[in-house]
């Protein structure tokens, strides 16, 4: 069985989506930047485990762009130097922290939200349809090498207009027993990184 059908048989969306949530603070409360790099690793093997689609080098785009932007203003001691630019030690510090954040909470999105979220009432509905469609994003490869961007941005917004409605797409999945140990055992996981995290900070 394909790690992906694995994933759907064991997991509900509501459970996933909770989990979710339980996680994100562990993230965004961590205060060492080492720490946010393990749960980041963490949680992109999790993705792998999930069998959803992984895309190493707009990952790895989108962490050296955070990074390069925050070194626009420099703070702490200078590593070295290209002409007048000045690479600190505090600017690179906080653009990987901020960067493996962001990252980070992408993986958590893809691991806990599902094409089978549904809240009840028509908020609800809009908000479940809102996740429904960052799901299907993504999962979605969009192919960078295509000389035309925009149009492989339209063709994604196109597949995205025909995918069908959610009433025709949901399917109300119980989480097994055996998920629900494995979602305590990651939000102890996230929460015990974040300890190390803080211990790490305060010594």
């Amino acid at each position: 069985m394909k790690r992906q059908e694995v994933y759907d048989n064991f997991f509900g969306a509501k459970s996933l989506f909770i989990t979710g949530l339980l996680i994100m603070p562990s993230v965004l409360f961590t205060p060492s930047t080492e720490a946010r790099i393990v749960q980041f690793l963490f949680f992109w093997f999790l993705v792998f485990l999930c069998g959803k689609k992984q895309r190493f080098f707009f990952t790895l785009f989108i962490i050296t762009g955070i990074t390069a932007a925050n070194l626009i203003i420099p703070h702490g001691r200078v590593l070295f130097t290209f002409g007048v630019f000045k690479i600190t030690s505090g600017a690179l510090k906080a653009g990987i922290h901020r960067a493996v954040t962001f990252e980070a909470l992408v993986m958590i999105s893809k691991v806990s939200i599902s094409r089978d979220l549904k809240f009840p009432g028509v908020f609800g509905e809009i908000l479940g349809e809102s996740f429904r469609l960052f799901s299907v994003m993504m999962n979605r490869k969009i192919n960078f090498k295509n000389k035309n961007i925009f149009l492989e941005i339209d063709n994604l917004l196109l597949e995205l207009s025909s995918i069908d409605p959610p009433a025709a797409a949901f399917h109300d999945q119980k989480t097994k027993p055996a998920g629900f140990i494995i979602m305590a055992a990651v939000i102890l996981l996230s929460w015990f990184l974040f300890s190390a995290g803080l211990f790490l900070s305060l010594t």
